[in-house]
């Protein structure tokens, strides 16, 4: 086993394992203690948490926490620059944040998570994970993609644990939409099934957006079953690193119609186009997430 420790202060701007990861951005980590998006787990502490990634196409185990102003990792290799890319580590932070407009509530937001990063996960995972997202709180979604890794994904043994890798797209393309549906994906199940097949038969894969221009990565995206704009910009912001997309979900409709009605523009890409500018431009999805997870949390009684 190797590990290894980032420091903290080295980061520009620090970073917040627990929001960045807990925020609703990403399904796909755990966290040891079994409180993962659990509301009264105000703070993270020193909670170790996990994820897999594959590496030459073997799933390996990374666990990662936050201590004594360090990141500490695990892994069976050598995952810092692994760590840094899902983390966002390199992202400059208040850099980002003086592209946000200067208003009270974005200031109260970055004020409270402070140090939270836009995640970078695996994009096939990313894809099955925001399917399953649609009309669902977050502890629920994560409930989805942790009974997934236990049905469908490969056992992988690490420091005298068994932690479950991510499916495959064969091993969720041969998953009967019965077998799904008992674990409580609902109609999502056969958009999980059908979107898995697609990239198993090799017919597409989310990977294939990376490096368009943003409108067409985005419209690339909805072809998969299950997957509108909203789900599009999802895999976009939290995978494919598009840090303008502003996934347009009931919190953040919300936050335009209370702050920027002007936004509201009668339909999903008029007034994402239009959010996407007050919020920064380039840099929009980072202003959305931190928006996002603080009225989500309770910031200003929502």
């Amino acid at each position: 086993m190797e590990r290894g420790r980032i420091d903290v202060t080295g980061l520009s701007g620090g970073i917040d394992l627990q929001a960045t990861v807990e925020s609703g951005q990403s399904y796909l980590w755990d966290r040891e203690d079994g409180r993962m998006y659990e509301r009264t787990a105000a703070s993270g502490g020193d909670a170790w948490y996990w994820t897999t990634i594959r590496v030459d196409g073997d799933p390996e185990v990374i666990r990662v926490r936050q201590a004594d102003g360090n990141l500490e990792w695990e892994s069976s290799f050598d995952a810092e620059p692994q760590v840094r890319t899902l983390l966002g580590l390199d992202d400059d932070l208040p850099a980002i944040r003086e592209t946000a407009p200067p208003d009270a509530v974005v200031d109260e937001a970055f004020d409270a998570y402070w140090g939270m990063r836009i995640v970078r996960d695996p994009a096939f995972p990313t894809l099955i994970s925001f399917i399953c997202s649609a009309q669902m709180r977050v502890g629920r979604i994560h409930g989805m993609q942790q009974a997934l890794r236990r049905e469908f994904g490969e056992a992988v043994e690490f420091d005298g644990g068994t932690y479950r890798a991510f499916p495959t797209p064969d091993a969720l393309a041969g998953a009967s939409e019965a077998d799904l549906r008992d674990l409580n994906l609902g109609y999502r199940a056969p958009y999980v099934k059908r979107s898995a097949e697609m990239v198993a038969d090799g017919d597409a894969h989310p990977d294939d957006a990376r490096g368009l221009d943003y409108e067409d990565a985005r419209e690339t995206l909805t072809q998969f079953v299950g997957v509108g704009d909203k789900v599009s910009d999802c895999i976009l912001l939290f995978s494919l690193g598009y840090l303008e997309a502003v996934p347009l979900d009931t919190w953040i409709r919300t936050t335009i119609e209370e702050y920027y009605p002007e936004c509201d523009r009668g339909n999903y890409r008029d007034t994402s186009a239009a959010i996407r500018e007050t919020l920064g431009g380039e840099y929009a999805g980072y202003t959305q997430t931190y928006l996002f997870h603080y009225l989500r949390s309770g910031g200003r009684d929502h």
